[in-house]
């Protein structure tokens, strides 16, 4: 029985050993060598007296060594933590420090680019390189974690309810949190869509998420329960999508919006590539304009959309099945399976069909909460509004997005209850953006919003007052976020004005700034 999520792996490699498991570039596995790299993973962490949940950190671009990794750590009884690879090291280095990471993997080139970051990190007691140290000096450096093969070890100690993995993502407030996700929680996600999308042992399915996305790692961990090949893809222009899909056959593809709108916008190839084998596409992430949604369905017509909303926290709520896009556009969708959505006012009570609430998510993805942020989870994992005390513990995901719900129980996204911006399927923190542009010098005041972006979904936008006596010098500013920050959260533009606009009670007013700007008026 499979209860923890190298399990999956296990009896897979046991069933189907000489199935294809995963393509990397030019590089094919199969289910064999995947678990036997697993193993070896799992065998170097064991030597290293890792711990029942100690966490492990991974900073590599998405390769095999990464997905022999991920299971390799739970296979140890540890708890994996993908770091999303765009991230600069500032952010590298609170991730391992907020949650005590013991171990990190990476590869030489990474580590040089990370060593002065982490000098001071102390949790960190070794660093397990993928490749060469290509001159590392620091001695808690292990090079070529791979190239021996090693024995795993004893069983891991874990039960199902055990920690598995943090994904960090971002907080309406202050730095990036960790979403805690146990090995239930990652089991229940895959065997849920898989369930919905009908997935099987024949498909061949296009990473482009990271799997420091749980949407990402989602389409890894299905793949493996169900025998299926992943094929991975880092790439920067639409054609590159499409050229992959075409020659590795691909049967689904998972994307965030900006995907859609470089495959509708800015992909010729597509018109003229016959894709016979492309079953299904799916989106989450933010929502996909109606136009986009329409023109990938006209490229596409044998090919499958399946429209999700979902959140870190409770991983995936809805979905919106393809026969019921024109006939409900905008729509969400309705629960995923084993899960409840419910719509609530801020009394707790069940609103009404057309009434506006908190989308409420009750079900076995429900994550275990943020690591080391009690407060922060008690704010979004919360009693069951519905279930009086005596009737048994139920905690349930207040998303803190606004929706409705429709007469046939249809749901609809209205917008955020919180200050984030989604843009590129990424939950940005204004505040983290707003901390590096301060850090410059040459702002007083700034306040970071999100504005309407058909092709991504919401652009950074900085409105800034100049400091005292300093020029605009926006080239200055800008070049400092792309040192601290990835591109995604790099501001597209810094409009300067005299002074923010306040609310009544003396905070710069968030909502009067996007509204405006929203409408195409001057603050």
């Amino acid at each position: 029985m499979a209860y923890l999520l190298h399990h999956l792996l296990e009896a897979t490699a046991e069933r189907l050993p000489r199935k294809e498991a995963v393509v990397d570039k030019e590089r094919r596995f199969d289910y064999g060598e995947l678990l036997a790299a697993a193993s070896t993973c799992a065998g170097m962490l064991k030597d290293l007296s890792l711990a029942r949940r100690d966490r492990v950190a991974i900073f590599l671009d998405k390769s095999f060594e990464e997905a022999a990794s991920i299971f390799g750590i739970s296979r140890a009884g540890g708890v994996f933590v993908p770091i999303n690879a765009l991230l600069k090291p500032p952010q590298v280095a609170h991730i391992v420090n907020d949650c005590g990471v013991r171990v990190l993997i990476t590869s030489g080139l990474r580590w040089k680019m990370l060593e002065e970051a982490l000098k001071d990190a102390p949790s960190l007691e070794r660093v397990l390189l993928v490749d060469d140290p290509r001159g590392a000096a620091d001695p808690r450096v292990v090079a070529r974690l791979f190239d021996e093969p090693r024995a795993p070890g004893a069983p891991s100690p874990c039960i199902g309810e055990d920690l598995a993995a943090i994904l960090y993502t971002s907080g309406s407030t202050g730095r990036p949190k960790g979403v805690m996700l146990s090995h239930r929680n990652l089991l229940a996600g895959s065997r849920i869509v898989r369930t919905y999308l009908g997935i099987r042992e024949e498909e061949r399915i296009l990473s482009v998420l990271p799997f420091s996305f749980d949407y990402g790692l989602n389409q890894l961990v299905t793949a493996v329960e169900k025998g299926a090949t992943t094929v991975l893809l880092s790439f920067r222009f639409g054609d590159e999508i499409v050229r992959a899909c075409a020659n590795e056959r691909i049967t689904g593809l998972a994307g965030v919006p900006t995907v859609w709108a470089l495959l509708a916008g800015a992909a010729p190839s597509l018109p003229k590539t016959q894709l016979p084998h492309l079953r299904y596409l799916t989106n989450s992430g933010g929502a996909v304009p109606t136009e986009t949604v329409r023109k990938i369905r006209t490229l596409l017509p044998g090919t499958d959309f399946v429209l999700m909303y979902g959140l870190t926290e409770a991983f995936r709520s809805t979905y919106l099945p393809p026969s019921e896009i024109d006939r409900r556009p905008g729509s969400m969708g309705k629960a995923i399976p084993e899960t409840e959505i419910m719509v609530v006012n801020e009394k707790g009570e069940r609103c009404r069909p057309g009434e506006v609430g908190i989308l409420v998510h009750r079900g076995p993805t429900v994550s275990l909460g943020y690591w080391n942020r009690p407060e922060d989870t008690a704010r979004v994992l919360r009693p069951n509004p519905l279930v009086a005390p005596n009737e048994g513990a139920d905690v349930v995901c207040y998303s803190g997005d606004l929706v409705r719900m429709d007469e046939e129980g249809y749901l609809y996204f209205l917008g955020r209850g919180d200050a984030m911006i989604k843009s590129s399927g990424y939950r940005i923190s204004p505040s983290e953006v707003e901390e590096v542009l301060m850090a410059t010098g040459l702002l007083a005041q700034v306040a970071v919003i999100g504005v309407p972006d058909p092709a991504v979904g919401e652009r950074v936008h900085a409105v800034a007052v100049a400091a005292e006596g300093k020029a605009k010098d926006t080239e200055s500013i800008l070049a400092r976020c792309a040192k601290d920050l990835p591109a995604h959260m790099v501001p597209r533009e810094i409009e300067y004005v005299d002074e923010l606009p306040r609310s009544p009670n003396g905070k710069v007013d968030y909502k009067l700034l996007k509204a405006q700007r929203a409408a195409g008026q001057v603050a």
